[in-house]
């Protein structure tokens, strides 16, 4: 089976759309592989972060993004043998991840990486440009939405739920200000690929969400 005959569907969105839940469960109900691209700029940002830096240095961000030394295994992420996924999900390096993401050296050096998870049965892959960029061909495409004050409280309660402390009114202001900065960037901005099918999940919940992205798949008549 050659690579580009390995079915993809990519689940692009906003940030706190649930894209990430939802691809892992859409990738579980069909015993596929799954990627959430946005770690993996996280990562990068967790890279930079403690290397010193603030994200205003594209080539150092874009070596830190080529260098990492990253591992997805039972369930959680890795970094240097540490186990980091709570630590990528904080709001500052959310932010700082917004801003190392905009670089084109930093998109081109993770392409690659990102295109590697594509194996056999299948990939569901979730970001911001998978159907875009890194996934142009892929199966079926979707681009999931939600209001900016409902993916606030989403996340308001993500990070309440896991110890941290927030406040809605700044992550709201958070998420418009990262909205912008996604949508804007010139390099592989914030957009619904051109077939796309959009799904709002502003008053869905996951399992609903999820069925919706299963059912698009089987209505294409391809088999699970």
């Amino acid at each position: 089976m050659t690579s580009s005959s390995i079915p993809v569907i990519t689940i692009d969105g906003p940030t706190a759309s649930g894209k990430g839940t939802i691809a892992a469960r859409v990738a579980r109900a069909l015993g596929w592989h799954a990627l959430d691209s946005g770690a993996l700029y996280r990562l990068t940002a967790l890279a930079v972060a403690r290397a010193g830096g603030d994200g205003g240095d594209e080539a150092g961000a874009a070596a830190m993004a080529r260098g990492l030394d990253v591992a997805f295994r039972d369930g959680g992420i890795w970094m240097c043998g540490a186990e980091v996924g709570d630590e990528i999900r904080r709001e500052a390096i959310g932010n700082l991840a917004s801003r190392v993401a905009a670089y084109p050296a930093v998109r081109e050096a993770l392409l690659e990486r990102q295109r590697a998870f594509r194996a056999p049965p299948g990939l569901v892959a979730d970001g911001r440009d998978m159907g875009t960029v890194v996934f142009p061909d892929a199966s079926l495409k979707v681009f999931l939405d939600a209001d900016v004050a409902e993916r606030a409280n989403r996340r308001h309660k993500q990070l309440k739920e896991k110890g941290f402390s927030a406040n809605l009114c700044d992550l709201l202001e958070d998420l418009r200000l990262r909205d912008a900065r996604d949508r804007d960037r010139a390099h592989a901005p914030l957009v619904a690929a051109a077939d796309a099918v959009i799904v709002d999940s502003s008053r869905l919940g996951i399992d609903e969400t999820v069925q919706q992205v299963l059912d698009l798949w089987s209505a294409r008549g391809l088999a699970r």
